[in-house]
């Protein structure tokens, strides 16, 4: 294999596992905050040990997701040197703003959060936690505008004095239409992704608990979890749909082949429907060997642009386009993403997330009316639907970062139409292919280790349940050591 074969999978590894991370933190810090502000305002004890137990799950996650992103922005200058050359104008500002901005915010607050329940007022410590929730998200915000410029370039020009795309306008690359719709869509499926934990951990609890003594005076207590947890899925689940739809009609303004891809449509179709099967060999040279069985008529049109009825440009079309107006291809001229992946991908993410939403009117459903239940199937389904939107989300990254390909940037008749760079030119040219690949196993074996220790102090500490705690007491003014206060 050669450097760039090599350096994209090791980007690859890398981004699909510090993704797995960083949902959970996006949407589990908003609920905490949720849980003590509930804690805050009523005064109930369960609120507070709710609180306390997912706070705990939260940091442990939060850690992890801090060590394997820090590796991410190294790789730009050291595998894809050239992209950096070529867009670190545009695309390192986003990534400043992040580090500078957001990270330090959610950093110091959490820190304060962790050391200040016995030191802060109830009402000061809240407002710390919403502070580092809301610095959580900021930081997303920055490395979705960042993602986004690669996906839909603007506010740049192309200077040929330099070879460079550099910015002009600032505001256009932190406002671009394509981070204000990916943003809501993350953050919902982050709010599915941390929905989907409390639920299915609660759930556990709630069956096991049903199970020894019905009348165990933490079943409420779980209870509560699970239903909150249920409720912000099929709320988020909502939110993932409506915002999944305006995404899907914007790509198709801006990156056709796509969306022509994630349908593997080959010839230019009127009323172009969506298949949930195919035959064929969708990763083989050759797109219209494939065949579509089990349609849904004209629902890719109505995806694309909201009409059954619509027009949709095939692959066969679109490579011709693409051949003529983006030149450089240095080796055979082959403007089309990986089919089998883009297809696929995409309606294991739609299949995926249903799972969730159906394992979400499961959970209401069992506990309506103020009933718990002890079925050991539910408390299995519960805690196995804790993968599916983790998996569904990076399969919705993985739709997105390949059907791009053959693009780093893709072009974009909507946005700076000749800013674009083929992912061959933004390799680095001064490492080889055993330095990328020896690199890569070493990111690979360690991010095994910490995913190891990862998942089992999260599974340690969900096992404990949620702690018995006094209420914090900051008038004590005794002398405490500077401890870590869970």
């Amino acid at each position: 294999m050669e450097a760039l074969d090599l350096a994209r999978w090791q980007f690859g590894i890398t981004t699909v596992y510090h993704f797995i991370l960083v949902p959970l933190t996006l949407g589990l810090s908003v609920l905490v905050a949720i849980m003590q502000t509930a804690w805050v305002r009523t005064g109930k004890e369960k609120w507070l040990r709710l609180t306390k137990f997912y706070g705990k799950l939260l940091l442990i996650n939060f850690a992890l997701g801090v060590a394997t992103g820090i590796v991410q922005e190294f790789q730009f200058g050291m595998n894809w040197a050239e992209y950096s050359r070529y867009v670190g104008d545009i695309f390192g500002a986003p990534l400043a703003m992040e580090a500078l901005v957001a990270f330090f915010l959610e950093s110091t607050f959490l820190g304060v959060w962790i050391f200040g329940w016995d030191r802060l007022s109830k009402k000061v410590h809240l407002a710390v936690v919403w502070l580092f929730a809301i610095g959580s998200n900021l930081s997303a915000y920055f490395i979705l505008a960042a993602n986004s410029w690669m996906q839909h370039p603007v506010g740049t020009e192309f200077n040929p004095e330099t070879g460079r795309a550099e910015m002009n306008n600032i505001g256009e690359v932190l406002t671009n239409n394509t981070t204000l719709l990916a943003f809501p869509h993350v953050i919902t499926s982050a709010f599915l992704i941390a929905g989907g934990f409390i639920a299915g951990i609660a759930a556990f609890w709630m069956v096991k608990k049903a199970k020894q003594d019905k009348t165990d005076p933490e079943l409420p207590m779980y209870r509560t979890a699970l239903r909150f947890g249920a409720v912000v899925m099929l709320v988020a689940g909502i939110g993932v749909i409506i915002t999944g739809d305006l995404q899907a009609k914007l790509m198709f303004k801006q990156q056709p082949i796509k969306m022509a891809a994630a349908e593997g449509l080959v010839e230019t179709t009127t009323s172009a429907p969506f298949s949930f099967l195919t035959i064929g060999n969708l990763a083989g040279d050759d797109p219209s060997s494939v065949k579509h069985i089990i349609e849904v008529p004209g629902l890719t049109s109505y995806l694309a642009t909201g009409d059954f009825n619509a027009e949709v440009k095939g692959l066969t079309q679109l490579q011709d386009e693409y051949a003529a107006k983006y030149p450089g291809y240095e080796a055979t001229p082959d403007y089309l993403p990986n089919l089998a992946v883009t297809y696929w991908s995409f309606r294991l993410m739609i299949g995926l997330g249903a799972f969730s939403a159906a394992a979400a009117l499961a959970a209401l459903w069992l506990t309506r009316r103020g009933a718990v239940t002890d079925k050991t199937w539910f408390s299995k389904l519960a805690v196995g639907s804790i993968a599916a939107p983790y998996v569904a989300a990076s399969l919705g990254w993985i739709f997105t970062e390949m059907g791009r390909q053959p693009f780093v940037v893709a072009p974009n008749p909507t946005g700076s139409d000749m800013v674009y760079q083929l992912t061959q030119h933004g390799v680095s040219k001064a490492v080889d292919a055993w330095e990328v690949g020896i690199s890569m196993v070493v990111f690979t074996v360690v991010y095994a280790i910490l995913g190891v220790f990862w998942y089992r102090l999260i599974v340690r500490y969900a096992q404990e349940g949620a702690p018995v705690v006094e209420e914090p007491d900051p008038s004590d003014d005794a002398d405490r050591p500077l401890s870590f206060a869970y």
